[in-house]
């Protein structure tokens, strides 16, 4: 199959809306392959759905007890499976369970550059909220620009970007619809702002979109080879992992406080 997410967009399944984050049992028609038999009844996650080049609506899921679901939505090791809208059952009372994308943005092969990965493998560790996918996308920016449209409320990036200050200074951005706050960022071939300019005009993004940028020592270029972070910016990487677990702390408790004042 081939064509584009649709992303924020959701699918009519089983008399409901199943987005990305939903929970749906699977009920797969037709064939009744070996493969259909053993979906039969099984629970998954709505990960992306997807349109294809004759407009027809998929579904893109990963199974509740696949052992490579855990790696994340653009991991290489759990399974996907696509399926039409009728082909699942949102579970009843499951309010889609994807909140909040943090993406680790850089090549770890430039020095400084791979500061938001490291990043993101530090996080990885860690004990985060429910509805968080810490991610590693390293310089894979048509994957990011299909998260950014996956029906997340919030989106964090990490990466290492000159905004002339001292080296190894962390700073948090906001950008705005037609800019990226100013920052000149450069991570060879994975442009945080060219990206998210993709993605605005691919379809729906996060309502919310951060950058935690690092400054790095040295600017890198394609002929940069080197595998480690400068002392600066390697000190920097805890800083920057407990800011975004700060910002975690405070999307949650913003959710909290929406979900109390609706009820």
């Amino acid at each position: 199959m081939s064509g584009g997410g649709v992303g924020g967009r959701s699918a009519g399944a089983g008399g409901r809306e199943a987005a990305p984050g939903s929970r749906v049992r699977l009920r797969p028609r037709g064939g009744a392959d070996i493969f259909d038999l053993a979906l039969v009844g099984r629970t998954a996650v709505v990960e992306r759905v997807e349109e294809d080049m004759e407009g027809g609506v998929h579904l893109v899921v990963a199974l509740d007890d696949d052992p490579g679901r855990d790696l994340g939505p653009y991991n290489q090791l759990g399974h996907r499976f696509f399926l039409r809208p009728d082909e699942v059952e949102p579970l009843p009372g499951e309010a889609p369970s994807r909140t909040v994308l943090v993406a680790g943005i850089g090549n770890v092969f430039h020095g400084d550059d791979g500061f938001g990965v490291e990043v993101v493998r530090r996080l990885a560790t860690r004990s985060l909220p429910p509805g968080v996918d810490v991610v590693d996308f390293g310089i894979r920016g048509i994957d990011l620009m299909y998260a950014l449209g996956d029906g997340y409320r919030a989106a964090v990036l990490v990466d290492a970007a000159e905004r002339g200050h001292a080296p190894g200074t962390v700073s948090l951005v906001e950008p705005g619809p037609d800019d990226f706050g100013g920052v000149a960022v450069d991570a060879h071939g994975l442009d945080p702002a060219q990206v998210l300019r993709l993605a605005r005009d691919n379809g729906p993004v996060p309502p919310r979109i951060l950058l935690v940028a690092c400054e790095p020592s040295a600017r890198t270029t394609d002929a940069t080879w080197e595998m480690r972070l400068s002392a600066p910016v390697g000190a920097a990487v805890e800083e920057a992992a407990a800011l975004v677990e700060r910002l975690l702390a405070e999307e949650f408790t913003e959710e909290l406080a929406q979900e109390g004042a609706g009820g």
